[in-house]
């Protein structure tokens, strides 16, 4: 089909990898900003005492999987809307972003109360009786972000979708700022009274969601005027709230069934001992802040593929996604190194050195992350044909990939090593790895095989 003389409308490589990283790097910064602010919490509360480290840990990983099932109808918007504004349909755009609200909103609405009962919860599966104490208090304020949190990531996706994330750059740095003096005030001033604590971080997350949502609202309203947002949001739109959550249902399952891995891991590190507890949540911590870089660039993937895809354009297609994958592994390659090269000091970071548990925790911490740097590869590669399956729609299959890869191959033998085999902590990482490397094989498999042929650069 005839292209437009713009480079990202052609099947150039250079020309689209350069749309790639003129979208991707706000969305990666942004991702990296929000990434920080979880930082800040884990450094403040490190520095305040090991149970809670251990805590945080634990209730973060927890809570985030129930934010991550419903955070499927946000992620629905961006595909929805890339496609219609390709065809220059503002009104589906509109209809799809304010219906993945709706569902957002009821979802975390009907999650909040499961928060209330977690330090039960915890006792009841045989987690330590004081990090589970600390993980209740923490909860109570973190289940209350749940719905904002939902909302916010409904309204980057739309942003996102029309090619306009610098706007919101500003919106989650001045967050980060925000929750850095919160962090401060509200968990190390109280260290003589130990007041606050713990609660205190949780108060912060809650004031920095809502803050969030505000600011992102103004500025979803502002940046197109004429779609109108926000105008009759009350009204319900049956054919789009079923698509959107056609859509975005198995996105969300799909990213349940990887987080939810990655949470049973910390339980199983909770069997083993605060220390390895400790140490798993650090290095998680780590690694997901340059795993930030991928799901960036396989959102700004999701976008470009879904306007070809919109057009008809296969060619596009193809090319887009494979600019997508040299992105990526440049990056997967530099942060390797990091991994390999810093461990104990990127470790370090996190953990008062004046802890009686600070070495042991840096020793357990920097194996990890020599494992890390294994499934550095794998992990983008999956998140990577992720993208670019949802830019077209397809959402069904790599959900069912998912499921299989992690909970059926992952999980058993995440625990095998684990435990049967006594490799501890780094036996776990490596069941990780394994789960990841499946997810990455079969969903690449799936991109190049359906949707644009054999695999061959375009120059």
């Amino acid at each position: 089909m005839p292209h437009s003389g713009h480079a990202e409308d052609r099947p150039e490589l250079r020309g689209q990898a350069r749309a790639l990283i003129r979208l991707g790097v706000p969305i990666v910064v942004s991702q990296l900003a929000h990434m920080a602010i979880v930082t800040t919490d884990t450094i403040m509360i490190g520095w305040y005492d090991i149970p809670s480290l251990a805590a945080l840990s634990l209730s973060g990983s927890i809570w985030f999987i129930i934010f991550i099932l419903g955070s499927g109808f946000a992620w629905a918007v961006m595909p929805i809307v890339a496609s219609a504004i390709a065809l220059n349909d503002t009104r589906e755009a509109r209809r799809a972003t304010r219906m993945a609200m709706w569902l957002s909103g009821i979802y975390g609405i009907a999650v909040t109360p499961l928060f209330l009962f977690f330090e039960q919860i915890l006792a009841a599966i045989g987690q330590d009786a004081q990090v589970a104490r600390l993980s209740g208090e923490y909860m109570v304020w973190l289940g209350l972000t749940t719905a904002p949190a939902l909302l916010v990531t409904t309204l980057r996706s739309y942003l996102s979708a029309l090619e306009r994330p610098n706007v919101f750059l500003a919106v989650i740095l001045f967050a980060g700022l925000l929750n850095v003096v919160l962090n401060y005030a509200l968990i190390l001033v109280n260290l003589a009274s130990q007041e606050m604590g713990i609660e205190g971080a949780g108060i912060d997350s809650l004031f920095g969601q809502i803050t969030s949502l505000a600011l992102r609202e103004l500025v979803s309203d502002r940046v197109r005027p004429e779609f109108a947002l926000f105008r009759n949001i009350h009204r319900a739109d049956r054919e789009f709230l079923g698509r959107v959550f056609r859509l975005g249902l198995p996105i969300g399952l799909t990213n349940f069934a990887e987080t939810g891995l990655f949470a049973a891991s910390t339980l199983m590190m909770g069997w083993i001992g605060t220390v390895a507890l400790a140490a798993h949540g650090v290095a998680l911590q780590i690694a997901g802040l340059t795993f930030m870089m991928h799901l960036g660039l396989s959102q700004a993937i999701t976008v470009r593929a879904g306007r070809a895809w919109g057009k008809g354009d296969r060619e596009v297609l193809k090319v887009a996604s494979q600019a997508a994958m040299i992105l990526s592994l440049a990056a997967s390659a530099t942060t390797i190194v990091v991994f390999l090269t810093l461990p104990e000091f990127l470790i370090g970071l996190f953990v008062d050195p004046l802890d009686p548990q600070a070495p042991a925790i840096l020793a357990v911490g920097a194996s990890l992350l020599a494992v890390a740097a294994l499934f550095q590869f794998v992990d983008s590669g999956q998140v990577m044909a992720l993208g670019m399956l949802r830019g077209v729609q397809d959402t069904r299959v790599p959900m069912i990939i998912a499921v299989v890869s992690y909970w059926l191959v992952g999980l058993p033998v995440s625990y095998c090593f684990g435990f049967a085999f006594r490799l501890e902590a780094i036996g776990i990482w490596l069941g990780l790895t394994v789960g990841l490397a499946c997810a990455c094989l079969a969903m690449q498999f799936r991109f190049w095989t359906r949707y644009v042929g054999p695999l061959r650069l375009a120059v």
